[in-house]
């Protein structure tokens, strides 16, 4: 039970920011309405501006990329309602941390005075820390603000999930970025020293993080420049952003589902741009390659046979090679299997075999064709009766090789690309001909 006779809680200070502080703390929003680029969520018709004109907020897990405003979202969305507000970062509590903040909260409750926490890199707490939370959040006790910038669905509980609407923060666009670098000037009286394209250069390089494109602005503006840098210039003078690609998380998982689909929709390149993406920001080749590989025999099969070796060929010269000579064969076998007919026949087929397999796994083979190397097998009719297809003249006996009790199933169904078209053919003899031996015909 909470302690009447404690000291009020405090609540997370704001910050005020220092004249001469850090820029991007300058220019943070003072009102939703200040915020850049998240209008879909902040504006009248939003999930956000709907609860703020209600004044009853729901618990909620902002989901984006760095630097797009969800610190800042949250500290006035406790402003916007009355909360108190508390913010902690996962990086650096622990249980204790968090039992602390819900015992003050519960009793600001008492007190009549709700809370907002704000939940920072909430992704970091493990499955139990992440349980922590269902009953004050089910109680009413705290409104929980989480923000993260990994995929809700894999970093957090289901039951968390379940209790917390997940609103999506989209990284900040050119136009987004230009307000913010009009807002800098205005806040510091100075006119950046930039031709009109480095301008749009400077935009770009921050590639959606307005953080980060508030930082790269103060180095240009505590410097004395003789003269407006160009694109050039511009780019000796600042470093681009890192891309953002953690390669055991979602920005690894969601470049090589966008690599494998434009492979599979035949369009180079925008394959080829995936993989540069991917190979760019560091991941492994070895682990593209694995992808490639899995590809060639997923969508191309027998379409195109050659696919495989080309993958298979390209794994070698990578090893033979490394980077960055080996890439380029990596880029070949990537332009080889975006450019080849497609068929999934063979995974297909593989699906529906595996499934009557399981389904049928008790039905033995007919005896006709299994070995008798012993008498009693012989005697009792294993091998009896088989026909060996190369004593025929056109080299097909005709024979029935599924277990008794089972239909004949058709899993393989070649398309009409590529080889399998001539695959079909093959199959459309064959079946001619078995029609034939077994006087269906």
């Amino acid at each position: 039970m909470a302690d009447l006779f404690a000291p009020p809680p405090q609540e997370t200070p704001r910050a005020q920011p220092l004249e001469h502080g850090p820029l991007a703390d300058r220019l943070r929003p003072r009102a939703l309405g200040q915020v850049i680029g998240q209008g879909h969520l902040t504006g009248a018709e939003g999930a956000i501006g709907r609860m703020v004109a209600a004044g009853k907020l729901s618990s909620m897990i902002l989901w984006g990329p760095p630097g797009t405003g969800k610190t800042s979202i949250a500290r006035l969305l406790a402003d916007a309602v009355g909360m108190r507000f508390v913010a902690i970062s996962a990086i650096f509590s622990g249980v204790a941390d968090l039992k602390k903040v819900f015992a003050e909260a519960e009793a600001m409750a008492l007190a009549g005075r709700r809370t907002l926490l704000f939940v920072d890199e909430i992704h970091r707490f493990n499955r139990a820390q992440q349980d922590g939370f269902l009953p004050v959040v089910e109680n009413g006790t705290i409104t929980l603000v989480g923000a993260t910038t990994e995929n809700p669905s894999f970093a957090l509980n289901a039951a968390l999930l379940s209790r917390a609407q997940v609103l999506i923060l989209h990284r900040l666009d050119a136009a987004a970025l230009g307000e913010l670098l009009r807002r800098a000037e205005e806040e510091t009286g100075l006119a950046l020293p930039l031709t009109p394209p480095a301008r749009e250069a400077l935009v770009a390089s921050a590639d959606g993080d307005g953080r980060f494109l508030l930082n790269q602005v103060e180095t240009l503006l505590d410097v004395d420049l003789p003269a407006p840098l160009d694109p050039e210039a511009l780019s000796t003078f600042l470093m681009r952003r890192v891309a953002v690609y953690d390669k055991d998380r979602d920005g690894h998982y969601n470049l090589i589902s966008a690599l494998h689909k434009s492979l599979r929709g035949s369009d180079p390149q925008a394959a080829l741009y995936w993989l540069a993406r991917m190979l760019v920001a560091g991941e492994e080749p070895l682990y593209v390659l694995r992808r490639l590989v899995r590809f060639a025999s997923e969508d191309i099969g027998l379409a195109d046979p050659q696919a495989l070796i080309q993958c298979l060929a390209a794994k070698d010269a990578y090893e033979f090679l490394g980077s960055p000579e080996g890439e380029l064969a990596i880029v070949q076998a990537c332009l080889y299997c975006a450019t080849a007919p497609k068929s999934n026949a063979a995974y297909a087929g593989m699906k529906a075999a595996w499934k009557a397999a399981r389904d049928t796994g008790s039905l033995s083979p007919p005896a006709h064709i299994l070995n008798a190397p012993t008498k009693l097998m012989k005697d009792i009719g294993y091998g009896k009766g088989y026909a060996y297809d190369h004593d025929a003249a056109d080299g097909f006996s005709g024979a029935h090789y599924w277990p008794d009790g089972m239909a004949a199933q058709d899993f393989y169904r070649p398309v009409e690309r590529g080889f399998e078209r001539e695959i079909a053919k093959r199959l459309e003899w064959w079946d001619r001909k078995r029609r034939e031996r077994r006087g269906e015909e």
